[in-house]
Formats: structure tokens, sequence, C-alpha cells
């Protein structure tokens, strides 16, 4: 290293590894993030449609007990009075 030239084209050499890789892992950040937001995407579409199989799946014990059912009564008319409160209240809000 007593010659500095030679230690300008060791730095030189450094720098250009460093940007190289500088510029790989922008690449790679780059690609992380776009894959990340489709993952982000696909994951509010799951949560969607995992809602809809619940309120479906919700809806499916309400018949079943409506249909005759001995199970899960006590919860259809709970359901059954919360919708009717609702009513109630939605027709108070067209009186007033």
């Amino acid at each position: 290293m007593s010659d500095p030239l030679e230690a300008i084209h060791l730095l030189e050499d450094k720098l250009k590894t460093l940007l190289s890789n500088y510029d790989f892992l922008k690449e790679e950040n780059q690609v992380l993030l776009q894959n990340n937001a489709k993952l982000q995407v696909l994951l509010q579409e799951k949560e969607q449609e995992l809602s809809k199989k619940q309120e479906e799946f919700k809806l499916l014990k309400i018949a079943k007990t409506i249909e005759g059912s001995s199970e899960n009564t006590r919860e259809t008319k709970l359901k059954i009075n919360t919708l009717v409160r609702e009513i109630d209240k939605c027709i108070a809000l067209l009186n007033s």
C-alpha cells in the first residue's frame, strides 16, 4: 500500500463493488415491495371471502333452525329479536 495509485485503484474497485451491491439490493427491494403489495391485496380478498362465508354460515344456521332443527334455537331467537329491533329503529327514523 505504499503506492498511492495502487490504493486509489483498490478504493475504486471497492466502490464499484459497493455500488453494484447497492443496485442489486435496490432492485431486490423493489421486487419484494411489489410482492408484498400483491400479498396484501390477496390477503384482503381472502379476508372478504372469509367474512362472506361466515355470514353465509350464520344465515344457514338460522335457516336450519327455522326449518325445524332444535339446534341453535336460542341463537336464532336472539338474531330475530335483533333484526326486529333494527327494523323498529328504521321505522322510528322514517317516522321522525
